[in-house]
């Protein structure tokens, strides 16, 4: 009988701490035992099974969902959004507002956040974002070539101008094609003194914020005019290419597809990307599973937003 003494002892100094709120100190007095005693007692409270953590997830999150992401995919985190919809539209919304809120909570003062600048999600997560006055961010960085059309470039300087001044940041445009003719047109744009100043930065970005791409191009991206020729992308795709991260290509295993085509793409390879300390990825949508897929095994993601049908995909398939 003395263990069950000892246990209903165990139980009473559990009962008081956690149902009816008093403090140890309170505890030990009321009982006539020493402080230690009480806190010792209630780290055996834990390790008999007397007192159990639960966590109840609030309707609308699917704690469930990214448990699995994580698990399947050695993903150091993800966010699983509702969304009421499987409409590429209605998920682009849902991930913009998680991430916005995700990035208003997480900034550090100081941080050079490098962010894509033809994502039609990542522009929902800048919409989305409140001015913020705690957390001055010193650069806001773009990381792939942002000329294009003109009746679409105003997207891509939106984007980063705008996410620099909502985070009290410097932005720094990268104002060349994200594609250019020929190795030596990379080349020659990449020694303009503006677009060489930017891309110094890319080896001091300490927050990653990208989007990913299936091979077939976004309307947007495809509208920018920057883009690999249809031959090309069937090639890429013949090379078993699945995805994009910036026009760095990789397949379902998440290796890279390198080809000559890397060498005219003026951004941020994912050779760099890897060195980030933090890369969030925002990327749902049934077009763009296998991309998601791929991307998660490159190894460079280390938290995915994404929607919980692309989720559940993603789960289910068996590659």
């Amino acid at each position: 009988m003395s263990r069950l003494n000892e246990l209903r002892l165990i139980s009473r100094v559990a009962q008081m701490y956690h149902i009816e709120g008093r403090r140890q100190a309170e505890i030990a007095q009321h009982l006539r035992l020493s402080q230690a005693t009480v806190s010792r007692m209630l780290k055996r409270a834990e390790a008999e099974d007397i007192v159990r953590t639960s966590v109840i997830p609030p309707v609308g999150t699917y704690s469930e969902l990214e448990g699995a992401l994580r698990q399947k995919f050695d993903l150091p985190e993800a966010i699983v959004v509702e969304c009421s919809e499987d409409r590429d539209g209605a998920i682009m919304a849902r991930i913009g507002e998680a991430a916005a809120h995700l990035l208003e909570i997480t900034l550090a003062p100081g941080e050079i956040v490098g962010v894509s600048s033809w994502s039609q999600t990542i522009f929902k997560m800048v919409e989305n974002i409140h001015p913020q006055k705690s957390a001055q961010v010193k650069y806001v960085v773009q990381t792939l070539g942002g000329m294009g059309d003109p009746s679409v470039q105003t997207h891509a300087t939106q984007l980063t101008t705008r996410l620099a001044r909502l985070t009290g940041a410097e932005p720094k445009l990268l104002p060349v094609q994200g594609v250019t003719t020929s190795r030596e047109a990379r080349l020659l744009m990449q020694s303009d003194p503006f677009v060489r100043e930017t891309m110094d930065l890319f080896g001091s970005i300490t927050l990653a914020i990208v989007g990913i791409g299936a091979v077939e191009p976004s309307e947007l991206l495809a509208r920018s005019g920057n883009i690999f020729s249809s031959r090309e992308l069937a090639d890429l795709a013949e090379a078993g290419a699945v995805g994009d991260i910036s026009l760095r290509f990789f397949d379902k295993d998440g290796k890279p597809v390198k080809t000559p085509l890397d060498d005219r793409v003026i951004g941020l390879p994912l050779e760099d990307l890897a060195r980030v300390d933090r890369v969030i990825a925002l990327a749902g949508g049934a077009k763009k599973t296998a991309a998601i897929s791929g991307a998660l095994r490159v190894g460079v993601i280390d938290m995915l937003v994404t929607d919980k049908f692309t989720a559940q995909r993603l789960i289910d398939a068996t590659a």
